[in-house]
Parts: structure tokens; sequence; C-alpha cells
């Protein structure tokens, strides 16, 4: 039986994947997209706690500014499709975008699904064959194509673009094989690790107050070294294991190396009153409740979890009255208050991450054309190069971009 010959196969049904064969069939090719789960776009799907933040409505150099991993090598494939193109796509294949806090850009919808319903659309519409089969190897065939293995039987293409992601999310479908193969065909692989993770810490301070979520806090992250490495206004979570929510995913991608540590941080629970008007509201509240238990006295100025805790920090028994409390028992209330302590003994496993953190090393790789340096005919796209991001529609950029310009180069076959 005659050999099936696509011209570009494209190896992961996700963001970068689906994006990438869909360019890839718009410019003229063949394209055979292989997805190893029941459907596409599983990652995609529960992004931005399933809103999909689409990007972040910046100037490609502001991308850059914000991956603190090889964000010089995406200089000409942010040039070619940066935010603004990102944005003009996705609402001329009938995605109304909104633009909110910190410049992130979501459907209007705050469906992700409605992101992942467009792509596959769009590789409809181009005429991109799917096929629902694990890919097992890739390698170079005895013609010169490329063959793919697969659970289901043997594929055949004249390029080969890898979209198939990290080690993040592997239920779904992102469990290293892209490293395997790429490997395989001679390239070399920074460790992948832990990027945008919940964060470990060493007391049992957070479990004490697990389940609790902050709104409008401070946290600052200080290097081993006790100067600032980190300090922002947002939201956050404590866990039975430490800390999470946007405001730690996003300090723990400037935790770049743990052996640099300790690393400790602090959150300001008050970052909208200074030391001199929180002590004044401190004393109105005593004031206020003298004759009050001290803990009930205390109660309005944080979540009713903290007020035990924040208390026995500040060295403030329960059974005393307002009225009793000292000087020295306010100022430490005080101290509490604004510079709450967090001790980091590392990272939640690379599996719960919401990126990698390493991937194909991007030297290997051409950075106009996402093309090998070392394998003609093969691309990657996504999260399996060696390029991350912060929070704020960062590292979907990296993917819409990358994608865009292997779909671009790699489709275009004379």
């Amino acid at each position: 039986m005659k050999k099936q010959i696509a011209d570009v196969a494209v190896v992961g049904a996700g963001a970068a994947g689906m994006l990438a064969a869909g360019t890839a069939a718009e410019v003229g090719a063949s394209v055979r997209l292989f997805e190893r789960g029941p459907r596409p776009g599983r990652k995609l799907r529960i992004t931005g706690k399933g809103r999909c933040n689409v990007t972040n409505d910046c100037t490609p150099r502001e991308i850059m500014e914000n991956l603190p991993t090889n964000g010089k090598f995406l200089y000409s494939s942010l040039e070619a499709f940066p935010p603004a193109k990102v944005k003009a796509f996705f609402e001329a294949l009938g995605v109304p975008l909104k633009t909110e806090r910190g410049r992130r850009v979501f459907p209007v919808s705050d469906r992700a699904s409605d992101i992942v319903d467009a792509l596959v659309q769009y590789c409809v519409r181009e005429g991109v064959e799917t096929v629902y089969s694990r890919v097992l190897d890739v390698r170079r065939s005895s013609d010169g194509f490329f063959l793919l293995d697969t659970n289901t039987g043997e594929h055949f293409a004249k390029r080969v673009i890898l979209c198939t992601g990290g080690l993040s999310y592997p239920l779904t479908g992102s469990t290293g094989d892209g490293y395997v193969f790429a490997r395989r065909l001679g390239h070399s692989i920074s460790e992948p690790r832990a990027s945008l993770v919940p964060l470990l810490t060493e007391d049992d301070l957070c479990a004490r107050l697990q389940g609790l979520s902050l709104k409008n806090v401070t946290l600052t992250v200080l290097g081993g070294n006790g100067k600032p490495i980190y300090e922002e206004l947002g939201e956050m979570l404590f866990t039975h294991f430490g800390v999470s929510g946007p405001l730690v995913l996003s300090a723990s991608a400037h935790i770049r190396d743990w052996s640099r540590g300790p690393f400790s941080g602090s959150i300001d629970l008050k970052p909208g009153l200074d030391e001199r008007k929180l002590d004044e509201r401190i004393c109105r509240d005593l004031r206020e409740n003298a004759n009050k238990d001290s803990l009930n006295a205390i109660r309005g100025l944080m979540p009713a979890k903290l007020v035990p805790v924040i208390a026995e920090m500040a060295g403030i028994p329960e059974d005393m009255k307002a009225n009793s409390i000292t000087r020295s028992q306010r100022q430490a209330l005080l101290h509490a208050l604004k510079f709450f302590p967090l001790k980091f003994l590392g990272t939640r496993p690379v599996e719960e991450a919401v990126v990698t953190s390493g991937g194909v090393n991007v030297r290997e790789v051409n950075p106009k054309t996402m093309e090998s340096r070392l394998v003609s005919g093969l691309y990657f796209a996504g999260e399996i190069l060696d390029v991350d991001g912060y929070t704020g529609g960062y590292n979907l950029q990296v993917a819409w971009s990358t994608a865009r310009a292997a779909g671009t180069y790699g489709g275009s076959i004379s």
C-alpha cells in the first residue's frame, strides 16, 4: 500500500499545536495533527481558572521583559506575531476579547473553551487532519521522511513540528514525550523544573491557616542575601503545605536557583496603611473595645481565621482585655500585620506547575523559523522550548508566536 505522506505532522494538539497546524495548512501544506488524548486543548481549557488569559496587551519588548528565561530568543517571532495580532486573530475567529487589570486579555465570555473551540474550527476550516493517537517515537526513515510511530500505526511526513508541552499537568497530556523525541534526534534539553508553582514553607503557620484566601495583600520575597527579588500586590492562598495563588505562582518564577537561598518572605496584610496610620487604627480599635477580650477587639483588622495566629505572634493572650495590651504588644501586632513571615523550603512538584521551565536548548533552534539547527525539517513551538514567563498571559503569547513561526515556515514547502 502506498504511504500517505503529509507535508507536515504536528505532535500535540494544545495551544501551540493547533495554531501551528492551522497556520501550516493555511499556507498550503497538507497537515496531520496528532493528539494523544480524547480531545484537543485539554490544558488550554483549564488555564486562567477556566477563563484563559490569552495574552497580555503590551509590546513585544514588554513581553520579552517578562520572560526570565531566554526572552531575547523570541524577538523575531514576537515581532511577527505580537499581542495585537493575536487579539485580531481570535476576534476574527469570532471570539470577542477584553482587557483587565495588568493588561491581561481574556475572552469576553470568560470561557477558555471558546478559545479552544475557535482553534479547533480554524484547523477544520484549513483542512487539518486530526489523528487521535499517541506518538511513541519520531525519527528519520530510510527514504528521508520523518517516521512517526504511534499506538495505531506508522505515519510519514516531510516536516515535523513538536508541540508536546512540558511536564506540568500530566493528566492533560504533558508528560515530557517531546523531550524524549528531541533528545533522540540529537537535541540537548535544559533540565525541566517547575515554574509558576505553589511554594512549600518551613513552619506550621500556613497549615494552621489552610484554606484562607487573602486579597489585596503585598507579598515580598527575599533572596539569600536578604534583598527583595519580588514584590507585588494581589491575591494568595494558605494551604496545608505552604502558600499558593496568583502572587505565589508569580513569585516562584523569580526564584530561579534554590541553591542561592535560603529564600524567605513576608506578607503585608495592610498595604493600604503605612505603619503610622496602622498604629492609629489599632489604637482606635483597642480604645473603642477597651473592655472586650483582646481577640474580639482586633477582629476588625483581619480575617477571623488570622486573629488567633496574629495574636499569638504578638504575644497577646486570648483572655487579656483590650485595655491591658501593652505598647510593646501593640507594636508586635503591627509588625505581624505588616510583615507576616514566611520561610520557603522549595516548590511543589513540577506536575503541579502551571508552566515548565527548561526544555529544548534554544541555541539549537532558529529564532525566526523555529526550525532545528541540527535536523532539517524539524520545528518546535510552545512550552517544549526552554522559554518561560511570569503570569499575565506571557506564556500563552510565547505559544502563539512560536507556533505561528513554526507553522508559517514549516508549512511553506516548495
